[in-house]
C-alpha cells in the first residue's frame, strides 16, 4: 500500500474533492454522489463543508481526569474552524459522550454516536476495555475508529479491524524502555509491580516481564486493583513488604495517585518509583504534593506545557493562546489539554492526507503515514504506519520529575529501531 506523507496532504485532499464529491451510505444525511476513484465510498458524516466526528471519553467516574482530553480536542477544532476554514474547507464538529470508563456504556454511546449522530468517524474512545468493546461494532459497520486514546498493542498488531487505530505509543513499546533504562541504571533491580486488572495493566506488565528476560531485573511481587476498587492502600502495603527497591505503577489517575501517596507514606519503603505515562500529568502528581514525587520516573512524547524548554516554542504559544481563546476557564498547564491539541491536530494531517474524503480514505490514510511532523510532538517524534504498522508513535523520551515539574532526560528512543516491531 502507498504510504502518504504529510506534505502535498492539501493538494491531494483538493483532487480528492473534485474526483469524488461526497455519498449518503445509506444514513439519509450528507453528501452528493461519489464520483471517480471514490465512487461507491462511505461518506456519511462527511459534506463539502463539514465533518462530524464523534469521541467517547470518561467524563464522569474512576477514570474522570481524561475528561481534560476533549478539552483540548474541541480548542483545536473551534480554533481551526474560526480562523483557517476548517479542514481542506470543512468544519468540524467534535460530538463527545460520556461512558464513565464502562465498557457496556461506550458500545451504547457508540451505537448513538454512528447510528443517530451519524458521524463520519469515531475519533478518540478513551480506554483500553472500553475501546475493546467497541471494535467490533465499528468494523462491521465499517466505521474509522481513529486513534483511539489507549496505547494497547493489540490496536497495531490486530488485522481482523482495519477500521481501528491507535496513535499514542503501546504499551509494550513504553515497558521496553523502562526495562531498557533499568538494565543500564540498575542492572539487578527487584522490582514490585501496582498494575491494572485488565488489558491495559497486563498489556504493560507482559511486556515488562519480556523485556527483561535473560537479565537479572526481575519482578518480586506483583498486586493488581479493579477500578471499582475504593483505594489500592492495602495493594501498597502488600508491595512494600517485598522491599523491592523499584516499584512499576502502571495505573490510571486516580489510583496513581493513590500509589504516589501511599508511596510517600511510607518512610520505610523508598523505591525507585516509575509511573506509567497514562497516569504521569501533573494533575495526578499535584494532589501528592510535589516534595512527595520528587525523582519519580516516566516518559512521553508530546511536549509538556509546564516545561520552560517550549516556553517559545511556536507551537506552544500557539496552544496557551488559541486555549485561553476558545476553552476559557481551563487550565493550559494541563497536560491532558496538550494530549488533546497534539491528536487533534494529528486528526488534521491524516485527513488532509487522505486520498478521498471519504470513510475509506481516512481508514487507508491513517496506515500510510510516513514521517508526519506534528508540531506538539517532541522532536525527533513523527507519525509513521505501513499496512503491517498500524503503530503512528513508537519514539518516547525518559522523564523525572524535579522541583515542580517533568525534566526530560536522554534521547528520544525509536523503539522500532531499538527494539524491534511488535507483531501479532
Amino acid at each position: 500500500m502507498r504510504r502518504v506523507s504529510a506534505i502535498g496532504g492539501a493538494a491531494l485532499l483538493l483532487l480528492a474533492v473534485a474526483a469524488c464529491g461526497g455519498r449518503d451510505s445509506g444514513g439519509g444525511t450528507t453528501g452528493t454522489a461519489a464520483t471517480g476513484q471514490c465512487q461507491g465510498q462511505q461518506t456519511t458524516g462527511i459534506t463539502d463543508t463539514s465533518i462530524k466526528l464523534g469521541g467517547i471519553y470518561p467524563l464522569s467516574g474512576p477514570a474522570s481526569a481524561y475528561g481534560d482530553i476533549p478539552k483540548g480536542i474541541k480548542a483545536y477544532f473551534d480554533y481551526i474552524n474560526a480562523e483557517k476554514n476548517g479542514i481542506g474547507g470543512r468544519k468540524v464538529e467534535f460530538v463527545v459522550r460520556d461512558d464513565g470508563y464502562q465498557p457496556p456504556k461506550a458500545v451504547e454511546e457508540a451505537r448513538r454516536l454512528v447510528e443517530q449522530e451519524q458521524v463520519f468517524a469515531l475519533f478518540q474512545t478513551l480506554g483500553t476495555p472500553s475501546t475493546a468493546a467497541t471494535w467490533d461494532y465499528t468494523n462491521q459497520r465499517k466505521v474509522p475508529q481513529i486513534f483511539v486514546a489507549t496505547g494497547a498493542s493489540q490496536w497495531g498488531t490486530d488485522t481482523a479491524h482495519p477500521w481501528t487505530i491507535g496513535w499514542q505509543p503501546n504499551y509494550i513499546s513504553e515497558a521496553r524502555i523502562y526495562a531498557a533504562y533499568l538494565k543500564k541504571e540498575k542492572p539487578q533491580a527487584k522490582v514490585a509491580v501496582l498494575y491494572q486488572n485488565d488489558d491495559f495493566g497486563k498489556d504493560l506488565l507482559g511486556g515488562f516481564k519480556r523485556a527483561i528476560e535473560g537479565t537479572q531485573v526481575q519482578v518480586v511481587a506483583e498486586q493488581s486493583y479493579e477500578v471499582t476498587d475504593p483505594s489500592v492502600d492495602p495493594q501498597m502495603r502488600n508491595l512494600a513488604e517485598s522491599e523491592a527497591d523499584v516499584f512499576l505503577n502502571v495505573t490510571t489517575p486516580k489510583f496513581g495517585s493513590q500509589a504516589l501517596a501511599a508511596d510517600a507514606k511510607n518512610t520505610k519503603w523508598n523505591p525507585l518509583h516509575i509511573v506509567n505515562n497514562v497516569a504521569a500529568s501533573i494533575t495526578v502528581l499535584k494532589p501528592v504534593g510535589f516534595e512527595n514525587v520528587q525523582g519519580v520516573v516516566s516518559s512521553t512524547y508530546y511536549k509538556d506545557p509546564n516545561d520552560p524548554t517550549w516556553e517559545s516554542d511556536p507551537e506552544m504559544v500557539l496552544y496557551k493562546e488559541k486555549m485561553k481563546q476558545y476553552a476559557p476557564g481551563a487550565d493550559v498547564n494541563v497536560p491532558y489539554h496538550t494530549f488533546g491539541w497534539a491528536v487533534a491536530s494529528s486528526f488534521h494531517k491524516a485527513m488532509e492526507a487522505a486520498p478521498c474524503p471519504t470513510r475509506e480514505g481516512l481508514r487507508d490514510s491513517v496506515r500510510n503515514l510516513k514521517g508526519v511532523k506534528v508540531d506538539m510532538l517532541l522532536p525527533g517524534v513523527t507519525l509513521d504506519t505501513a499496512a503491517d504498522d498500524g503503530f503512528p508513535i513508537e519514539s518516547m523520551q525518559l522523564m523525572q520529575f524535579e522541583g515542580e515539574r517533568w525534566e526530560l532526560f536522554g534521547e528520544v528512543v525509536d523503539t522500532r529501531a531499538e527494539f524491534g516491531p511488535l507483531t501479532g
